[in-house]
């Protein structure tokens, strides 16, 4: 029988000692694995949804960044406005390729839900915002003309919640027209999914924001100093500038306290499955102090009780180490529910992004960290004298 073999059985004597300790290390390194897959998801997640906007520069009525970040991402009831004239003065640059103007409306529908919930309306350009995004495909039907007028287009869940569908006619809460339904949009995974298009036109007069924009988008050439044209955009009264590299940076700065507790959460995941290990083996080597006393005196070396201690360890930490990747394959959706439940912004997509390298990262973190707690109690066992063993059964 070889010293891995001993190693392996000595584990199973103390089977509930065994079970919950590997429970420990299981744990640790579940929430080392999420953790790690959170922070290259989230990242990941914000990149796509910024990628998703179709422009490189969006123009707001002047107000706090943040609020111009959320409401560009993921839309919003505390809309600021901006004159329609403005678009005049952005086209004559050079640097432009095209804008779209878009309008956006927050209207409550009691019959939303069961307790009514909150409709948004974007007035949108048929010409310009279709080239701007063109990831938006249909399940049903298309886009509007530009001469509509009571015509709209539903985004995949928005016609989930109200179950209609193309031909269908619609009365929008605010409005007491009625407008039909001329397409239903796939499945996108943006806060597109949740609009209901409409004319620009059409949401100016309904809603009475007749020559007003919430945002204008801006696609530039390709060889256009974005740096020179954003520093001219800044000269236009009252105005935000948000260029997505700004919104990238500004979502960041968000949850950058999350990520200083996701490394502390991660730092005590590592000590819990250190001082687990420590304290379960070093517990084994003193029961067991006059059986490797027996040993020592029939031949064996400090080094051979040392490996042997050690591959306890090794097997301990590689037991609750693959549990602990397999519980965070398996419940990833459950973490990120509880994710978006507790951050105040999140992007669509997958917040938790767990790869073949994350999970071979924290497999071989837990594992350092749990044979280190395994050092002490290994030479421990490896520094007991035979005839101290013995003595110590009298």
């Amino acid at each position: 029988m070889n010293l891995f073999q001993i190693s392996y059985k000595n584990l199973f004597r103390r089977k509930t000692r065994t079970a919950f300790t590997i429970v420990g290390i299981t744990l640790s390194t579940w929430v080392l694995v999420t953790l790690l897959g959170f922070n290259r998801g989230y990242e990941n997640s914000l990149n796509n949804d910024i990628d998703a906007m179709g422009f490189q520069i969006v123009l707001t009525a002047k107000g706090c960044p943040y609020e111009a970040a959320t409401l560009m991402l993921k839309g919003g009831t505390g809309l600021r406005y901006m004159p329609q004239s403005i678009v005049q003065d952005v086209d004559k640059s050079p640097e432009v390729l095209q804008t779209s103007q878009m309008l956006m409306h927050a209207e409550f529908d009691a019959n939303k839900g069961e307790n009514g919930g909150t409709s948004i309306y974007l007035g949108i350009d048929p010409t310009t915002y279709p080239k701007m995004k063109p990831y938006l495909q249909f399940q049903q039907g298309g886009w509007f003309n530009e001469n509509s007028q009571n015509e709209i287009v539903l985004g995949y869940e928005a016609a989930e919640l109200e179950q209609r569908e193309a031909g269908d006619i619609m009365l929008l809460a605010g409005s007491e027209e009625e407008f039909t339904i001329v397409g239903v949009l796939k499945r996108t995974g943006t806060q597109d999914d949740g609009m209901i298009f409409l004319p620009l036109k059409t949401v100016q007069k309904v809603f009475k924001k007749e020559g007003q924009l919430t945002m204008l988008g801006i696609q530039l050439n390709k060889d256009a100093n974005s740096n020179a044209f954003e520093e001219e955009l800044y000269k236009l009264p009252d105005v935000q500038v948000v260029s997505m590299a700004q919104v990238k940076n500004t979502i960041m700065s968000l949850v950058t306290s999350a990520k200083a507790i996701v490394l502390a959460i991660a730092f005590i995941a590592f000590l819990i499955a250190m001082f687990g290990v420590l304290n379960t083996v070093l517990m084994s080597v003193f029961e067991r102090y006059q059986e490797i006393g027996i040993l020592k005196s029939m031949g064996a070396l400090p080094k051979d009780i040392f490996q042997m201690i050690l591959i306890e360890t090794a097997l301990l930490c590689s037991f609750g180490g693959i549990a602990g990747i397999a519980f965070s394959f398996i419940f990833a959706g459950i973490s990120e529910t509880i994710i978006r439940y507790f951050l105040p912004f999140t992007p669509n997509g997958n917040l938790i992004a767990i790869d073949f390298n994350t999970a071979a990262l924290s497999f071989a973190a837990i594992a350092a960290v749990g044979v280190i707690g395994g050092v002490y109690p290994s030479l421990r066992a490896a520094n007991i004298r035979p005839l101290e063993a013995m003595r110590a059964n009298d």
